[in-house]
């Protein structure tokens, strides 16, 4: 019996680096001009470009290529974010930007596992990056783990709801949050506090860095920890999306009945998905605090909730890597459009539906699970 082998073509990857270097440039030019008109066109040139891409099937080999190269992808990142600190090293606004894109799309990949991958519903994000903000001196990880702790008071509540009572019940959390801090004189109350800036292993966050002959900004330290720490969250969000957890919790997601019926423990998945995600929420929370060196109720209201929530929306429900540049357009670009004042929001919002019109699945849509098949002899 002659055994069959299935034919492997050769995936072309200069579509994957054309994405990564035409994503950098964006980026860099976003940042970069300050000139209204040329933004204008700037913002034009990179919608079409964005728009022929998604129409001619660029979008498509791209990710085709990412997927059969992912180590081709990683290095094509990497390379694209050493030049981007490079051309925006000492650009305080520029760079302090960037940082804030990476700890929003941070906080957005925990939702994705939460919201995406297990189907659980939260209004409540900010909250969470507001409990990891407290000042504590581990930074980082008491942070994420204060945001846990503070996150399993809402667990009973979320398992024993579905749908809009779980969204009110998270909503209702958020409120209650932003009220206690606002109310509470121990913390700083409406006035917030002043927090020192992060010191690592003798690493101060808040100096310029002198490499080569160049001085970077000290924010480049944060762009560098925030890019490092939304790595891994993109690595723990894609081990758990391709292993069997990641199915199980796709089962939870679609059919809770169907999922009880073949013997799954539905709140432990759900516990687990909540609890990474506010974790994820709670570490960049504690960063953005000691990156502005100041936390405030007004930094952890409900609209910024539904700003995140938006974000994942907007990238593609589901999707770890759609949070990348739906993070960048929601925060970066009312920034860039102050110019028109109040119009901003309203430009924005037009914008944003447009894009929801023109790809109603966020920019990368989630793929469905494929069951590969080996051939057999």
């Amino acid at each position: 019996m002659s055994k069959l082998s299935p034919s492997h073509k050769t995936v072309p990857v200069w579509p994957l680096i054309a994405a990564v270097a035409f994503a950098a440039a964006a980026l860099t030019a976003l940042v970069l001009i300050e000139n209204q008109k040329i933004l204008g066109l700037a913002l034009a040139g990179i919608a079409a470009i964005c728009f022929a891409a998604a129409r001619f099937g660029g979008v498509t080999a791209a990710e085709t290529a990412a997927s059969e190269n992912p180590w081709l992808l990683r290095g094509l990142i990497l390379i694209a974010a050493l030049a981007v600190l490079f051309v925006l090293r000492d650009d305080n606004f520029g760079l302090l930007m960037v940082a804030t894109v990476l700890i929003y799309a941070t906080v957005c990949i925990g939702l994705t596992i939460q919201m995406g991958y297990a189907g659980l519903t939260n209004f409540a994000a900010a909250a969470f990056v507001g409990t990891g903000g407290l000042p504590d001196p581990l930074v980082l990880i008491s942070g994420g783990l204060i945001a846990v702790l503070i996150g399993s008071l809402l667990i009973l509540p979320v398992l024993r709801t579905r749908g809009h009572y779980a969204a009110l019940t998270t909503l209702a959390f958020g409120v209650m949050f932003n009220v206690f801090l606002d109310a509470n004189e121990l913390l700083g109350g409406p006035q917030g506090l002043k927090i020192p800036g992060i010191n690592l292993f003798g690493w101060d966050f808040s100096s310029d860095l002198h490499i080569l002959g160049f001085t970077f900004s000290f924010y480049v330290n944060y762009v560098i920890l925030t890019g490092v720490l939304t790595a891994l969250a993109m690595i723990l969000a894609g081990l758990l999306d391709k292993s069997w957890i990641g199915v199980w919790l796709d089962v939870v997601r679609l059919d809770e009945t169907a999922a009880s019926v073949f013997g799954l423990k539905i709140g432990y998945w759900k516990i687990l998905a909540f609890t990474l995600g506010n974790f994820l929420a709670g570490v960049m929370g504690a960063v953005y605090a000691k990156m502005t060196g100041f936390i405030a109720p007004s930094n952890f209201t409900f609209g910024d909730s539904l700003v995140m929530v938006s974000i994942v929306i907007l990238g593609g429900i589901g999707n770890r890597w759609g949070v990348l540049p739906a993070a960048l357009i929601v925060v970066l670009l009312p920034e860039k459009l102050q110019f028109i004042q109040e119009y901003r929001l309203l430009l924005y919002a037009i914008l944003v539906i447009v894009i929801l019109i023109v790809r109603p699945d966020g920019f990368v849509a989630r793929r469905v699970r494929a069951l590969r098949m080996e051939a057999r002899s």
